[in-house]
């Protein structure tokens, strides 16, 4: 099968398929398997070799996301390892960093930023929103250099929670046409040119190479 490509641990089929589906069609993957449980996992990497990327859902019903997280890092440590979960919870991403995940992605997330997620581990990059050390909530003393506003600070941090013009709108009580003129304005003193591209700069950091 060789190693570009991708697996995806998830006991829903469905949603499986979709994310497996999506790493071919969007993140040049030339292939991306499904499996739904940690036993057929390993089986699999038995029998096609370890995968670039390891795609597993937090919540398998067996419970193993975190053993078996721990076990890939230890017996493939090559294998880039992303979890993703329908709840955003700090705790939840602290664990998954300490058994050795690379990435965490919410399954509410939209599609263009689970792509770039994809592409930050296929860069040797991690990719943990809200609980990265270089994210903007824990250091907001970084974005002094970018000379934001604090009303800016607090749309950035809602850009980087994937939150859409709308919401951000609603949760500080500003209008949609404001809110795009402070998006506008934030990306021109981070030096960028699209929120997508925000998102990949301030949540992703470089790890040693192995």
């Amino acid at each position: 099968m060789g190693q570009n490509y991708a697996l995806v641990v998830d006991d829903h089929p469905l949603v499986a398929s979709g994310i497996a589906n999506f790493l071919i069609t969007h993140c040049q993957f030339k292939q991306a398997c499904v499996v739904t449980n940690e036993e057929d996992c390993y089986r699999h990497i038995r029998e096609n070799g370890p995968p670039r990327l390891l795609v597993i859902d937090f919540w398998l019903s067996s419970g193993t996301a975190l053993k078996l997280l721990k076990e890939v890092k230890d017996r493939y440590p090559q294998v880039r390892l992303m979890v993703i979960s329908g709840d955003d919870n700090n705790d939840i991403r602290q664990k998954i960093r300490t058994a050795g995940g690379h990435g965490f992605v919410l399954k509410s997330e939209p599609p263009e930023l689970f792509s770039k997620a994809v592409l930050a581990l296929s860069d040797n990059l991690t990719w943990f929103p809200d609980g990265n050390e270089l994210g903007v909530k824990a250091n907001n003393e970084n974005l002094k250099k970018f000379n934001l506003t604090p009303r800016q600070i607090d749309v950035l941090n809602m850009i980087m929670r994937g939150l859409p013009n709308k919401r951000i709108a609603a949760q500080l009580s500003i209008s949609e046409p404001t809110v795009k003129e402070h998006i506008s304005n934030i990306l021109k003193k981070i030096g960028v040119n699209s929120r997508v591209e925000a998102i990949t700069l301030l949540h992703g950091k470089r790890e040693p190479s192995e």
